[in-house]
Order: C-alpha cells, then structure tokens, then sequence
C-alpha cells in the first residue's frame, strides 16, 4: 500500500509519523494533506535505512541536490564526495544525473550512502544503454525505458523525474513559439527527438498507466517533469509551457486516482515578475500538487553566480507557494559542479527556502531569527554560530578576523549593540562573552 493508499485509509506509516514529529505538525493534519496529495513522502521500502521528508503545503520548503558523473567526468569517488557534501550541509533529497561510467554502479552506491529521498531520470539510463546497443539515442524502445524504470524502482529509487507533459501537441506549440533556447532540458530534448524520429506518441504518455503500474507497486513518487521549462528569460511563461503544464495537470489527478504520489516541475529561466503568477498557475492547473522548481534563475547572464540568481528566484517562488528547490550552483552553464560547488549552491537554496519559511509561517522558522538576533545583541558567538546556516563558514571567519574585543573585527569599541545596550540598561553585552 502507498503512502497516499494508506493516507486515505487514515492509517498513519512510519514514515508519515517521522515526518508529522521532524515539522512539528499533528499526525492528523500531515494525513490528510497526504490523502489529498498536497504533500509527497518519496519513499520507496527498498532503500534502507532512510529519513523521510515531506514536500508541499504546510510543510517546510524542500531544497534537492543535484549530483552525477558525465561522459568527460565519470568518477564515483567524486560523486561520493559530493554525496557526503549534500548530507553534511543538510540537504532534503539528492537525483542522480549520471550519464557517464558506469551508471548503475555510481546509482547503487549512492543510495547505499545516501539515507534521504534519492531521485533520478531514468531516461537517462534508457538512452545510454539504447547507444550501446543500437548505436543511437533515438533508437531507444518503450520496452527499453520501461526496464530501466522498472530495475531502478527495484533498486530503491524514491522519485523519479518522467517527461510525461511532452507530447506531439507540446512539440507542435514549441515549433510555433519561435523560442530563443528552444529546449534545455536533456530528458526533455531526448524524447523530442525520439517522437519526431519515430513521428509517434511520447510513451510516457501513451503508456502512463504501465508507469503507474511501477510507480504504484513500488511506491515511487513521479515528478512529472518540465521537458519544456524556459532556457531563456525571453522564453518563459509562453504557448509551448503552458502546454504542457495543463497535460501535467490531467495526469496529476489519473496519477493520485491510481494510488501513486506526484508532483510537478517547473522553470528553469524566468523574470522576476512572472515568478508567482508561474507558482499560481502550477497550483491552480495541477490541484495543489506539490511544486518543485528549477531555481528559477531570474536572469540569463549570472555565469559563474547562478547560484545566487537561482536563491533569488527560489526565494520569491518558494513564498508564493513552491514546495521543493532544486539547487543551482556556480557551475551551472559552465561545467559539472566541483564539491565545493555543491556546498555553495546548497548554501544558497537552503537560504532562500528559510526566507521563504519565515514569510509561509512554517513552524519554527520567525524563532530561529529571533534567536539568531537576540545571540548578537548579547554578541554570544557560540549561540549564533549553532544558529548559522553555515556554522564552519561563521567559525572561519571569526577565526581569521578576530579582535580583543568581544565585539566584531569591523565595529570593535564602536559596536552598536554594547553601546545601545549599555545606555539603555538592558541586557547588554560585556567582555566575558565566549568569543
């Protein structure tokens, strides 16, 4: 039975107890929100040990790790590292994007370290292996991508990313828009190809009951994914989009039907004042099916900083109403993400996922400002350093800017909080403060 079978039934799992007690919600509200799918538990039985985490309304904003080799870059030992580097910074999910090596070696042993949700796109592996075989991309067979849906699931994937919304009628919108990025997604770009060489039906979409067959058997959450988000601030929000975000909506409601957990994806590239009417429109057209988002990035020439571009747009999506950030690093447009890359854009997600807590209310996201606020008045730096986002970040800095004072190295004698604090009598600051 899945998480949503046994939601409806008002049967509390494991899992949905674990999540109810990690956000300081009731057991009974978590249940019906599951029973209505506003919230997903990816969590497929095989992968042992786990820690769930709940996705959508009410509930903490989620931020997703992006790891996996490449054809140039096709190394497990790096990606093991980027694994630990996730779980150490305190990510939510990790997906697997491994097109290079040995891919299902690279899956297997990062689902053995990784204890939270695993993602992947199994498209991937289908158009990997149909190269071995045929000699090409496209002549990859639905028998094909189903096995390689089907031996992930069994392998413990919790989520898996399925470009079912790509239709012939999507492709017929993106021939029509006139786009600067055209398509930007690999999955997205894999099936198109796939549809025009065999002029016949996306199979994710012809077959989507065989995909809830698997999903349902093993409890795999779908992430329907956005095969045409925007690559382009010029291209969001249009015809072709839009298009396939109302077939991602029908098949939101065949999926829940079915007893199979969904949620949907969305852009990718998008200005800063479509980002909540993008957020709206997901969750208007999908029936509140938990969103997660690409970003999104608010503008198309932060090389080396989208990262920063990313947090910005995430920080606006998820307080419109997003559920689930997906990270974006320094090295997005330019390479694969090195370790210290993973650190940085994690970093910058989980900052604009609090951001966004605090304006959604979300249970103890305001307190730990406040903590955080009323630690510097005392200029408690222990305090404030358990309460960082980044505590080796604080502890570094602090330790190479120190000064005698118990103040900061910019303020020292002028700090702002002593003085104010000694002249108004409270609870001020003194030089016995652990530094």
């Amino acid at each position: 039975m899945t998480q949503i079978e046994s939601a409806r039934k008002g049967r509390a799992t494991p899992e949905i107890r674990a999540v109810a007690r990690a956000e300081g919600v009731s057991v009974d509200a978590l249940l019906s929100s599951v029973a209505s799918g506003d919230v997903v538990i990816p969590h497929n039985p095989v992968h042992k040990p786990f820690h769930p985490a709940g996705i959508g309304r009410g509930l903490r904003t989620k931020v997703n790790v992006n790891i996996g080799t490449s054809k140039d870059f096709p190394r497990l030992a790096d990606e093991l590292v980027k694994t630990r580097v996730g779980l150490k910074y305190g990510t939510d999910a990790l997906m697997d994007l491994s097109t290079g090596g040995d891919i299902r070696k690279i899956r297997r042993a990062i689902l053995k370290k990784a204890p939270i949700p695993l993602g992947t796109v199994p498209i991937y592996q289908a158009e990997i292996e149909a190269i071995a075989r045929r000699g090409t991309i496209v002549d990859m067979t639905v028998d094909d991508l189903f096995t390689a849906i089907e031996s992930q699931a069994r392998e413990g994937v919790d989520f898996m990313t399925v470009h079912c919304g790509l239709t012939l009628r999507a492709i017929d919108r993106l021939r029509g828009q006139g786009r600067i990025a055209d398509i930007v997604s690999r999955g997205g770009a894999f099936h198109v190809a796939w549809c025009l060489r065999h002029e016949k039906e996306n199979p994710l979409f012809e077959h989507f009951d065989r995909l809830l067959e698997i999903a349902r058997r093993f409890d795999i959450t779908l992430s329907l994914g956005d095969g045409l988000r925007p690559g382009s601030i010029a291209d969001a929000t249009d015809r072709a989009q839009i298009e396939e975000l109302l077939t991602l909506g029908t098949l939101v409601r065949r999926a829940r039907r079915a007893g199979v957990q969904v949620m949907v994806e969305g852009p990718g590239h998008v200005p800063l004042d479509q980002i909540e009417m993008n957020v709206k429109l997901e969750k208007c057209l999908c029936e509140g099916a938990p969103f997660y988002v690409l970003g999104p990035l608010v503008t198309d020439i932060a090389a080396g900083y989208d990262h920063i571009a990313g947090a910005i747009g995430g920080a606006i999506a998820a307080a419109a109403g997003a559920d689930f950030l997906c990270y974006v690093t320094p090295a997005e447009h330019l390479g694969l993400p090195s370790a210290a890359d993973v650190r940085d854009g994690l970093i910058a997600s989980k900052i604009a996922a609090h951001a966004a807590d605090i304006v959604k209310g979300v249970a103890g996201a305001r307190t730990r400002d406040e903590r955080m606020s009323r630690a510097r008045k005392r200029l408690d730096w222990e305090t404030q350093r358990r309460l960082a986002i980044d505590p080796e970040k604080f502890r570094s800095v602090r330790a190479t800017r120190r000064t005698h004072s118990s103040a900061c190295s910019m303020c020292g004698d002028f700090c702002a909080m002593r003085i104010v604090s000694e002249f108004l009598g409270g609870r001020g600051a003194s030089d016995d403060s652990r530094c």
